[in-house]
């Protein structure tokens, strides 16, 4: 049996957050519910409640929904329409193929003034005749009954034909009640004549605790022993498996009425067979052999489960192995185990081993395991057992190592540079101070030819 529970209704508020206070939808169909509970107390906000293909066989505990419009009460096991006059604001009604058989419950639905829809087909009191009549004059506040509009005419003619109607569907009703009756004994009876043995499954070995353990001598070929004891247990399984088959088809092809307890058992049918067979499945299912890592001689195999992509480098100046397993980004590190041997190493990545033979021998003290902060890559680096560190080389060790630079001399006559002294030739400094009256005649330049000296001219100054 399922229940409504505050886990139940939280998951299915996802799209509000998975907050119940404030829910004004939520879908709970197709969870096997057989009982309606907690959600007025949880959930008063809630305007539309889908309730359909449940074994809900009774309305209840939503009086106090003041603000639902609309109630999916479909394909369950409801006879009789109760406890809604607290829904002030029910707009619409579906109640599709149940089990109503007291057509004068609909009453009940005239203190929901605003209910403006109604379904009722499937349901055995639709088959009473004047049905249709005698709920468009019981509800003169519906506007469509089963899908269908009811116009002004249809009303004002149920409404003359009422007290008629009422005679008939008081009658059909008691004959139906009646026949309930009977139906409800005769299902109490097969009931209790009805005895539940516990199917066998399988036949099981004497000693047997249920317990699968692993053979250490798996490899051995199987006894004659061994294999007339598995023929056995094949023929009981197949001999099971034909049993339950033809109780399967003797339950199928029996005739029954489709009443509430036939559901329900036809139901209850169905999750025992559920049941069985997952526990047949879960038997026969035996445990995943462990991949074999290590031969009978001693041999180390290489192993790659989870086919992750790797690199084995030789970093021959740190003297180390660095194994580069490329594990996924963001798996989380708790499902990662590195074991380092000295002449292999295994990475369990989710279980799933990945184990490489090292070419030389490590130091497993000494090795360390880190994840890239950039790829997530698994970085695993091995120091070797023999060897040494190469140094490297320093600054000072290059400048002694370098040869010395032989400098090309060059003639100094092949490149003449020009005498900076000689571009301007050098004045005779002009007398500082005041102005002073040259005295004597200027240097005549006898050289010139042009030059002629004229006595009539007085000597410039």
């Amino acid at each position: 049996m399922v229940f409504i529970t505050e886990d139940l209704i939280r998951r299915r508020a996802e799209h509000n957050n998975c907050e119940i206070f404030s829910l004004e939808e939520i879908a709970l169909h197709q969870q096997d519910l057989e009982r309606i509970e907690h959600i007025d107390k949880w959930c008063k906000e809630l305007k539309i409640l889908y309730l359909q293909n449940n074994l809900i066989p009774k309305i209840e505990n939503v009086s106090k929904l003041k603000k639902l419009e609309y109630l999916n009460l479909a394909l369950n096991n409801i006879e009789k329409i109760e406890n809604l006059q607290g829904c002030e604001s029910l707009q619409k009604l579906d109640l599709t193929v149940n089990f109503v058989g007291e057509l004068s419950s609909v009453k009940s639905l005239q203190h929901n003034i605003c209910l403006r829809e109604l379904f009722l087909v499937g349901n055995p009191c639709a088959q009473f005749n004047g049905y249709r009549q005698y709920v468009v004059a019981m509800l003169p506040q519906l506007k469509w009954l089963d899908g269908k509009e009811i116009e002004r005419s249809e009303r004002i003619q149920a409404m003359q034909d009422y007290p008629q109607v009422q005679v008939q569907i008081k009658a059909q009703e008691a004959d139906y009640l009646y026949k309930r009756a009977l139906e409800r004994e005769a299902a109490q009876e097969k009931m209790t004549e009805k005895k539940i043995e516990p199917r066998k499954l399988h036949k099981k070995n004497p000693g047997f605790d249920g317990r699968w353990y692993t053979d250490i001598d798996n490899t051995l070929p199987q006894s004659s022993e061994n294999k007339e004891n598995s023929s056995e247990t094949d023929r009981d399984n197949e001999a099971v498996g034909t049993d339950e088959e033809e109780k399967d088809k003797e339950f199928w092809q029996q005739p029954s009425l489709y009443t509430p307890e036939s559901r329900l058992e036809t139901h209850q049918y169905l999750e025992e067979k559920r049941k069985s067979k997952e526990g047949r499945s879960d038997e026969k299912k035996k445990e995943k052999p462990q991949r074999t890592l290590v031969t009978a001689e001693g041999r180390i195999l290489n192993v790659n489960e989870p086919k992750l992509d790797f690199s084995l480098a030789d970093d021959e100046e740190n003297n180390q192995f660095v194994l580069d397993l490329a594990i996924h980004r963001h798996l989380d590190i708790s499902l990662v185990d590195v074991d380092i041997q000295p002449n292999y190493i295994k990475v369990l990545v989710k279980k799933k081993p990945f184990q490489i033979v090292l070419p030389a021998e490590v130091k497993p003290d000494s090795s360390t395991a880190k994840r890239s902060q950039t790829t997530g890559h698994l970085v695993v680096a091995m120091p070797k057992a023999t060897g040494q560190i190469q140094a490297k080389p320093s600054c000072n060790n290059l400048q002694k190592s370098t040869k010395t630079v032989e400098k090309l001399e060059v003639d100094p006559k092949a490149y003449s540079f020009p005498d900076l002294a000689n571009i301007v030739k050098e004045r005779s400094s002009a007398p500082q101070g005041p102005l002073q009256l040259q005295t004597g005649m200027p240097k005549v330049i006898e050289n010139n030819e042009y030059f002629i000296d004229d006595p009539d001219v007085p000597p410039l100054i």
